[in-house]
């Protein structure tokens, strides 16, 4: 379905082609390529590319030493992380309609500027915050009977709540509308910008954690969160500095549709419920002056701040109807359900790879040909998309994705693991992880007493991206065969390109099909989903905790992937019947 080329005209970015009559001058050639590279520096593409890497960088330095920090904080307890991932999961979930809301109503350049300040200023306060409580958390814990603690881990998790559900707006604003101006609505630089997008995304989920763990392993954590402070304060002067530049050279970013002729689904709700109104008031002499004033006392009565919350409500309630409505509805669902699965490179899998014998380095190496196999998703999306079309890429990754996943499936029946379905008795509920039982089969056992901490002295560990690597790791028995490990990380690694090619295929479709003013709706919705389906897959370790218990959530988690992919092959059979009126 092409939208855009009335958008290309009407304020798009014109795109720049070679002179045919410059490809026989070789010295003309090269003179302008110094003179083409200083445009492309100056121009809107590597302004953002910048700025992205910046927040990326920033973000992700971020998620990882908030987690590594409530450890500390709570005494080596996973205690205060749970919470704070189930506070972030749930908002984004409660609130990702009227952020996306918000986002529709209001100028682009207010929208990015007002993300950026609040994200930023969040994180930076809550590095003071953990620097003071760092620094003097003998004498807090002693104020108010060791309540003043509570207030501070309470405000450092509203603080990165805070500046997570910024980070949502600003990557909804940047990645899901700037850019699909910026190109001019052009298929091809669209996909071009989101592969280098996702590229950035990348390396970055590798290196910004590894460089701020250094730092709080070499130094201390309060030195951490300074280096945190400092990079959100460079990192907010630079970025809005860019973004105010790109949002000056592209005029179509400072252009939103008409609201007459382009209103949002939620305000033509809104002014459809006031014509009903208004129309049914029209027969005055139907209404006596009584009723009316009863009518109004009775409104008067009800609280703003009730009158508020009802607003809010109606706005989250038609956000989900805008999202279901949407022709990409099915491809959208679909890409969310990718996300209850363990078989990622995320701390339940790589903690289950420790308790099969993988050694911390070897897991680091795994995750870094991860993020090539990743890389190697965005080249194979360029590709198929200018091959195929970007519909057929997303069936030949869905297709590709599954394919590399029946390894997954293999490892759960393969020689070496440890599956065993009787340790889900009661019997074996007091057993410490499953790893102190009888049942196992292979694995490093946990030693000393019940009430060891789950994490051991920060002295004894690395933090490394996703996961805790132990130095000095308890010698356990040898596993009885690696062929199972071995299956299961070569299917999640070989998975990787066909996971990010669909997801960028998925990215571009919502970003062609919705409507440019209900873009910001519509992806606060989908973050929606994508958190709740991620609950989901914390709520299936949870309920099956046990190294033996992997099995089953690897072959629910295939289910999962599965119906996500089935969603979109009914998606593409649906637009593949449609009469190609643009191709």
């Amino acid at each position: 379905m092409s939208l855009r080329t009335e958008g290309a005209q009407s304020g798009g970015v014109a795109v720049e082609f070679d002179n045919d009559n410059d490809r026989d001058s070789p010295v003309i050639k090269a003179k302008n390529i110094p003179q083409s590279a200083l445009i492309y520096l100056k121009g809107p593409k590597f302004l953002i590319y910048v700025s992205g890497a910046l927040s990326m960088w920033g973000d992700r330095m971020w998620h990882f030493a908030i987690s590594v920090f409530l450890i500390e904080l709570y005494g080596h307890n996973l205690l205060l992380t749970g919470i704070f991932g189930l506070v972030v999961a749930g908002s984004v979930l409660l609130l990702g309609a009227l952020i996306g809301d918000w986002v529709d109503r209001n100028p682009r350049n207010k929208v990015a500027h007002g993300s950026l300040f609040i994200q930023n200023i969040s994180v930076t306060i809550c590095s003071i915050v953990l620097m003071l409580v760092f620094s003097y958390k003998k004498w807090i814990e002693e104020i108010w009977d060791g309540w003043l603690t509570v207030v501070c881990y309470t405000v450092v998790i509203i603080l990165a709540d805070v500046a997570n559900l910024a980070s949502t707006a600003l990557t909804i604003a940047i990645q899901r509308d700037w850019i699909v101006v910026i190109t001019g609505y052009n298929r091809g630089h669209l996909a071009g910008m989101n592969a280098t997008m996702r590229r950035i995304d990348q390396v970055t989920n590798i290196l910004a954690p590894l460089a701020v763990g250094q730092v709080m392993t070499l130094a201390s954590n309060v030195v951490g969160c300074g280096f945190i402070l400092a990079w959100n304060l460079v990192s907010l002067i630079v970025e809005f500095i860019f973004l105010s530049r790109v949002y000056r050279i592209v005029p179509a970013l400072s252009v939103k549709p008409p609201a007459m002729e382009h209103q949002s689904y939620l305000e033509r709700k809104r002014e459809g419920k006031r014509s009903k109104a208004r129309t049914s008031a029209c027969p005055a002499a139907a209404i006596s002056e009584e009723s009316t004033s009863l009518h109004l006392q009775e409104i008067r009565r009800i609280p703003v701040c009730l009158h508020r919350l009802r607003g809010l409500l109606n706005t989250c309630r038609e956000g989900w109807r805008a999202y279901y409505r949407q022709p990409v509805f099915l491809a959208g669902l679909g890409l969310a359900f990718l996300y209850t699965t363990v078989l990622g490179f995320d701390c339940i899998t790589t903690g289950y790879a420790y308790t099969q014998g993988i050694s911390g380095s070897l897991l680091s190496i795994l995750m870094g040909v991860s993020a090539v196999a990743g890389l190697l998703g965005t080249v194979l999306f360029t590709k198929l998309r200018k091959a195929c079309g970007l519909v057929n890429t997303g069936v030949i990754s869905s297709a590709l994705h599954l394919v590399c996943l029946l390894l997954c499936l293999c490892s759960v029946f393969a020689p070496g693991s440890p599956m065993n379905l009787s340790v889900l008795n009661m019997g074996n509920a007091s057993d410490v992880g499953g790893m102190t039982g009888g049942h196992q089969r292979h694995g490093y056992p946990l030693r000393g007493s019940n009430n060891q901490p789950l994490l051991p002295d920060r002295s004894s560990i690395h933090w490394t991206n996703n996961t805790v690597l132990f130095e000095n790791a308890p010698a356990g028995t040898e596993p009885e065969s690696y062929v199972s490990i071995i299956l299961l990380f070569l299917g999640v690694i070989t998975a990787r390109v066909g996971l990010w090619s669909f997801d960028l295929t998925v990215t571009q479709l919502l970003q062609e099909t919705i409507c440019e003013s209900e873009r910001g709706v519509v992806n606060g919705v989908q973050s929606s989903m994508n958190y709740l389906m991620d609950l989901l897959h914390f709520i299936m370790v949870i309920s099956a905790p046990q190294p033996q218990h992997f099995g089953i959530l690897v072959i629910i988690s295939i289910l999962f992937i599965f119906t996500g992919h089935t969603m979109y092959f009914l998606y593409a059979r649906k637009v593949k019947r449609k009469p190609r009126t643009n191709t």
